[in-house]
């Protein structure tokens, strides 16, 4: 795998190369994990490359400018277009599945919740473009959630230095808990939606 990690390499020269666009390039196309695009971005505020609050402001923006693509491509385009090219961007007909199945079952909220499930946190957007959910509530329910996961890894990133590149291992403690209380959420969120469906049918 000696290739990949040059390739990683080199997408983080390129993304160092081109400061706070970088990061918001890195992260719309996610050719690398966004955990390593964050998790580099504080690395170079800690060079004093570029400076925290315009790394979470990129950051924040890239993460939700990713989201943005997949929504407008699951709206103009359709399932059509991931049952095709879907496997490049790592999204399979399964996944697909489950993400519909949920938005259509629970409604727009899940896009927030979704944030914090591996896997769906990109998936969900396409259903959400499909079935048209506003743009503003999209983005709102997208970013809220995005911030909480931009600030970890960059001051994390930020923090460890020239050894940022532990980040998975440090980020763990963090990550483990909130995906536990994610997942908590979201059975929440899934009982309400079925006791209020319920409610109402009585």
């Amino acid at each position: 795998m000696s290739w990949f990690h040059d390739l990683v390499n080199t997408l983080l020269d390129w993304i160092e190369g081109l400061g706070y666009f970088g990061i918001l390039i890195g992260l719309m196309i996610e050719i690398i994990p966004s955990e390593i695009v964050l998790g580099y971005a504080g690395y170079l505020v800690s060079q004093h490359t570029i400076s925290m609050p315009g790394a979470l402001l990129f950051g924040f923006v890239g993460a939700v400018a990713q989201q943005w693509i997949l929504y407008g491509i699951g709206r103009f385009a359709g399932r059509p277009f991931f049952e095709k090219y879907g496997k490049f961007i790592k999204i399979s007909p399964k996944h697909l599945d489950t993400a519909e199945s949920w938005f259509r079952r629970y409604g727009n909220g899940i896009v927030f919740t979704a944030r914090f499930v591996p896997v769906m946190r990109q998936v969900i957007s396409v259903p959400a473009g499909i079935a048209r959910m506003s743009f503003w509530r999209f983005t709102f329910l997208t970013g809220l959630a995005s911030i909480p996961w931009v600030v970890l890894f960059v001051y994390l990133g930020r923090s460890l230095g020239e050894n940022w590149e532990d980040i998975d291992d440090k980020a763990a403690p963090y990550v483990q808990p909130a995906i536990l209380i994610a997942i908590a959420a979201l059975i929440v969120y899934v009982l309400y939606k079925v006791l209020k469906r319920r409610g109402k049918s009585i």
